[in-house]
């Protein structure tokens, strides 16, 4: 497969991820002031952009092993990470890969860090239709898509709807979504893996808090489960705070990486499992929790006593 991707600049490596759909130019209004004293790195991930789209299951293992190689390939001894969306949770499992090389880390807006996502995911998640018989319209409904954010200049707009348009492209967007949704919303969280990592980088996650993709509630939410994060909303922003509020974004991120001491984040709990939200009790479960609650009601007006199980 050929991975393509983006430099400017010279300094300490800086990788840039973006979301899913989207490619390496979604960086383009923070890149150029981030790179006057960085190497900023931003790859095509697999399946999307100018990189090649192999038919892969496109789960997001596969998509951490895959970038981890890249990296390697690199020779990037030690690097900061960036990641935006879909490309947030590849950032996260790119920490069991090769954490001890990410100096630290930025998670916009990005997934893994709640179950709530927008409807259209969910379709994109839960119906087969998408990878059957979505090729045709992957180039005009990145237009509309595009057109309804109004955040991205004609240019790169026509250039990314050229891009999805390509063979390929509906599939890398199921599968993609399948790996990490259902049509209940996020099947995937950090907290699955993350008693595997010995210490986390420090981190900060951005986020508008208009989001209505993935929504920014997950920002405050992370607090309950790590302590020493560092989280920054951008007001009347939504979910492309790189574009939406670019200025803004690259002072806070500058900030961050350029800091001369952060402390990393830790889990409050060891053993924390992720939040109940993201698990779902079976049909069963729900059933018979609303019998209890049926048969309670009913003992409380008649004196009855519920009965027990040998």
């Amino acid at each position: 497969m050929d991975l393509h991707w983006a430099e400017m600049g010279r300094g300490r490596p800086l990788v840039l991820l973006h979301g899913l759909s989207d490619c390496h130019t979604t960086w383009s209004r923070v890149a150029p002031r981030l790179a006057k004293n960085r190497r900023v790195i931003m790859p095509d991930l697999p399946g999307h952009g100018f990189s090649g789209r192999p038919p892969e299951a496109y789960d997001l293992d596969w998509y951490a092993e895959t970038m981890a190689k890249w990296i390697r390939s690199l020779g990037l001894d030690e690097f900061d990470l960036v990641g935006h969306s879909f490309g947030g949770g590849i950032a996260q499992r790119l920490l069991l890969e090769c954490g001890s090389q990410v100096g630290r880390l930025a998670l916009v807006a990005s997934g893994g860090l709640g179950r709530e996502v927008g409807l259209p995911l969910r379709f994109f998640a839960s119906s087969g239709l998408v990878e059957r018989f979505g090729q045709p319209f992957m180039g005009p409904g990145t237009r509309v898509v595009l057109k309804y954010f109004d955040i991205h200049d004609p240019g790169e707009a026509a250039n990314l709807a050229w891009l999805n348009a390509q063979p390929g492209s509906a599939r890398v967007l199921s599968r993609t979504a399948r790996g990490v949704m259902d049509w209940r919303g996020q099947t995937r969280h950090f907290l699955d893996r993350a008693h595997e990592l010995r210490q986390l980088p420090p981190t900060i996650v951005f986020w508008g808090d208009r989001d209505w993709i993935v929504p920014s509630q997950h920002a405050s939410g992370v607090l309950d489960y790590l302590e020493g994060l560092y989280v920054v909303q951008f007001a009347g922003c939504g979910h492309f705070p790189h574009r939406e509020c670019a200025q803004a974004f690259a002072i806070s991120l500058e900030a961050f990486l350029d800091a001369a001491h952060h402390e990393p984040p830790r889990l409050r709990h060891a053993g924390l499992l992720p939040p109940s939200s993201l698990r779902r009790p079976s049909f069963l479960a729900r059933s018979s929790a609303r019998l209890r609650a049926v048969w309670d009601r009913v003992a409380a007006v008649f004196g009855l006593r519920r009965p027990r199980l040998a």
